[in-house]
């Protein structure tokens, strides 16, 4: 699967009713209870209950043009919840959200014009080919015939399915369904894509390949990418920033790093590579270290190849004592082979959020 260049150019669709009301409320993508208009989608206090189940309480939410929020938690956690209302497809019960500007459950046909969505379980006609059923999705979304196949090629050769395209979907692996739905989502060229579980039944590959197509395409067309999972990996991997969901309740969200200074315990780590030339340094090394300010443990390796670890409080101090390193090592001949940050795995810091916040709901992510 090859990442193709961006579109170029917006494509021509037909004018939609309430354009010129979007635009007299402000920037096009900005919140009537936002200034910035980068904002592609923000909510506050969004709500939905079904009779006495809260499936999402309160959520307060802003995903800006060029990043990839990820929403992680368990199935069952509120995310598909959360991006039906945002769809305009179920009415949330109090709060309000705010999609491109516009708000889903007044104006939906609007908002799913300027959003592509791909749904955890795709479908398509199966006996259309998958060039067919995405001209199928050009009609739908009134884009002209020769910007539309324009369009088609561009997302096919995206996803990697052009020696394909003209074959039936029944054909399709699940992982292919999965391309497909991505590309059936970009045809409109969206500026945001919304999607739930991408990198379902996709091989590891595949899910490289795909990782990798969401970042360029934040990249090169500044867009807005809202991704669903509970697949821990792929979202530190790709996501800018995280939203934690449990129990209908976004608990915490953040940088990776910000995450982990909030539901951290306290310290930071960083990882130190040595080669010493004698051994006297060796053993001089670790008091040398204790003595940068912040430092509050040092921790050598076991062995003379392994990492040494340098524990710091608070974490806020950690660049700084990076750089004491760095200025200790020039002035005392120490050779460093490596120096960096430990950035807790995103499984602990979800672990730890959902422990300290929700203790009956401190399961693994399923």
């Amino acid at each position: 699967m090859t990442s193709g260049p961006r579109l170029a150019r917006k494509r021509k669709i037909a004018p939609r009713r309430g354009d010129a009301a979007a635009s007299a409320g402000g920037v096009r993508g900005s919140s009537p209870d936002d200034t910035d208009e980068l904002v592609r989608i923000s909510t506050r206090r969004l709500t939905k209950r079904y009779g006495e189940l809260t499936a999402v309480d309160a959520l307060d939410l802003d995903v800006r043009a060029g990043e990839i929020f990820g929403l992680l938690g368990q199935n069952g956690a509120g995310k598909t919840t959360t991006i039906l209302m945002l769809l305009g497809l179920t009415e949330p019960s109090g709060g309000t959200a705010r999609v491109v500007g516009l708000d889903p459950a007044r104006r939906p046909l609007e908002v799913k014009r300027r959003v592509g969505y791909m749904p955890d379980s795709v479908g398509f006609y199966s006996d259309l080919s998958g060039r067919e059923n995405l001209r199928y999705t050009a009609r739908l979304n009134r884009i002209e015939r020769d910007d539309a196949e324009a369009a088609i090629d561009e997302v096919l050769e995206q996803v990697g399915l052009t020696s394909r395209a003209d074959d039936s979907t029944e054909t399709y692996s699940r992982g292919m369904l999965q391309r497909l739905g991505i590309a059936d989502a970009l045809v409109k060229d969206p500026d945001v894509l919304i999607l739930d579980e991408p990198t379902t039944a996709i091989d590891p590959l595949g899910v490289t390949e795909i990782l990798d197509l969401l970042r360029d395409l934040v990249k090169q067309r500044q867009m807005a990418i809202l991704l669903s999972s509970h697949l821990l990996n792929q979202v530190q991997v790709v996501c800018d920033r995280i939203g934690i969901f449990a129990a209908g309740k976004l608990i915490g969200q953040g940088s990776m790093t910000e995450l982990a200074d909030r539901f951290g315990d306290g310290t930071a780590h960083i990882e130190i590579g040595f080669e010493f030339d004698d051994e006297a340094m060796a053993k001089r090394a670790p008091d040398l270290l204790r003595a940068i300010p912040d430092v509050t443990e040092v921790r050598p390796g076991a062995r003379r190849i392994d990492p040494w670890i340098v524990a710091v409080r608070p974490p806020a101090a950690e660049g700084r004592v990076r750089q004491a390193i760095l200025a200790l090592a020039a002035a005392e001949g120490l050779h460093l082979v490596s120096l960096r940050p430990i950035v807790p795995s995103l499984e602990e810091i979800y672990r730890k959020a959902v422990a300290r916040t929700l203790p009956a709901h401190a399961g693994a992510v399923q």
